[in-house]
């Protein structure tokens, strides 16, 4: 019994190991199966992709000058506002009173005026009198009709007369420059007044409404005082979005744009940039350290023609766009059409696969690695050709130009129509080696016999 339970075992392991044999499991060579693509014109348009928040091209901060009450506040958040229109008043009770002592006080530099004037007038007829009254005695004292005592009185008087008319003709000057001075002091007491009512200087919507009836807000002339408000125009939106210092020169004035904001999951919107900051948005802050991710704040106009049809979003406003909103941005940096091949095609030969720590890690981690290396142009790139009648792979040297997601610009070492192995991307970077043999199959087999394994 007990050989013949080691023959039937012996039996079923000679079973299990041709079987085996049969799979390509054990014995032979094992056949890599792969899927093939043919080098072709493609136009690739590469992209620097960043995140921000929708706000107004537009965008005026409203702060009052003057401390005190608000005593009146005439619109709420989302109200449309002409330029012009009455906003907000606070408390104007000092600034009144002040006001009104410039206004007295301008009043009363008019009489002071007006008695000054008449006072030079008769200091006129004073010395036009003292004048005749000195001619006549000149004559006199020639003929000598009077004493010297007597002419030199009248001489005495007359000069008074001319002192005091050039005073008097003073004073009225003073008096004017008085009258002036208390003018520009009403002028101003009723500027200062004028603040305590708020008007609004630009069209467009309350966006922001930061007081309530009956707050008390400060107000300085020197900084800034409490924020009342923000009005913006919505007409025109904007994404303000930042972009890594390693992707920033790529990107210029009027590249055009893709976007996607969160709100609107399944639409995407054109937009063109309008503005790159010429400072990094670390720039000027207290702390900042070597680690410190760079970033360049950049703008981008979101075009009015791309969502003139879109029926959500705020109903209310005059665009669907309220301020805050997640938005991401695909900028078009540059497009080229020319020989291409799919972008997982293309491998990086400065490493031993057999020993790197990364080699049987996760795909996409793998991927995003070589995408990374791709833009490096020191590291030797390289495609597997395949050879459909020996049926074969064969590794070619290649120089690569702009990427997006898909495809690969290749600038030398391939031709238009040339087959090389497209997938899957595992085998590309870690199982494939010059000279191998190799399966050629379609990607829908290929994935339905991963989803089996």
């Amino acid at each position: 019994m007990k050989l013949k339970h080691i023959l039937i075992g012996f039996g079923v392991l000679i079973v299990l190991l041709l079987g085996a044999n049969f799979a390509g499991l054990i014995g032979g060579e094992q056949i890599e199966k792969v899927t093939v693509d043919k080098a072709g014109d493609k136009k690739v348009v590469e992209t620097v992709t960043a995140s921000g928040k929708i706000q107004p091209e537009t965008e005026v901060k409203l702060s009052s000058e003057v401390s005190g009450e608000v005593t009146e506040l005439l619109v709420k958040e989302g109200d449309v506002v002409k330029k012009g229109q009455l906003l907000c008043k606070v408390r104007p009770d000092v600034l009144q009173s002040g006001y009104e002592r410039a206004v007295a006080s301008y009043n009363s530099q008019r009489a002071s005026v007006a008695s000054s004037q008449q006072q030079l007038i008769q200091t006129q007829a004073n010395f036009v009198n003292a004048e005749a009254t000195y001619k006549r005695n000149v004559e006199l004292y020639n003929k000598k009709v009077i004493s010297a005592s007597e002419f030199d009185a009248a001489k005495a008087a007359y000069l008074t007369a001319k002192a005091n008319l050039a005073s008097a003709k003073e004073n009225v000057t003073g008096a004017k420059f008085g009258l002036e001075q208390s003018g520009a002091n009403v002028k101003e007491a009723g500027a200062n007044l004028a603040k305590t009512t708020i008007y609004s200087p630009v069209n467009g919507v309350v966006s922001k409404l930061s007081i309530e009836l009956g707050d008390r807000i400060l107000g300085t002339s020197q900084m800034a005082g409490t924020e009342i408000m923000r009005i913006s125009n919505l007409t025109s939106m904007e994404v303000n979005v930042d972009v890594n210092e390693n992707d920033i020169n790529r990107v210029n004035v009027g590249d055009s744009a893709s976007i996607e904001v969160d709100a609107f999951a399944d639409k995407k919107f054109k937009g063109i940039v309008t503005e790159i900051a010429s400072s990094s948005t670390s720039v000027g802050t207290a702390s900042t350290s070597v680690d410190q991710v760079t970033n360049f704040s950049v703008k981008v106009r979101i075009i009015a023609d791309s969502y003139s049809s879109v029926k959500g979003g705020a109903k209310d406003l005059p665009s669907p766009f309220r301020p805050g909103l997640s938005a991401t941005v695909d900028i078009e940096s540059e497009s080229e059409t020319s020989l291409a091949v799919p972008i997982q095609s293309v491998f990086t030969g400065d490493k031993d696969k057999s020993t790197d720590p990364m080699a049987n890690a996760g795909n996409d981690q793998n991927q995003d690695k070589q995408k990374a290396k791709l833009t490096d142009k020191k590291v030797k790139q390289y495609v597997y050709l395949f050879d459909n009648k020996a049926k074969t792979v064969k590794k070619a040297e290649v120089t690569t130009g702009i990427q997006d997601d898909q495809y690969i610009i290749i600038k030398s070492g391939l031709k238009a129509g040339q087959q090389i192995v497209s997938g899957p991307y595992s085998a590309i970077q870690n199982k494939l080696k010059d000279g191998m043999k190799v399966e050629e199959t379609t990607k829908d087999k290929l994935f339905s016999t991963d989803k089996k394994k």
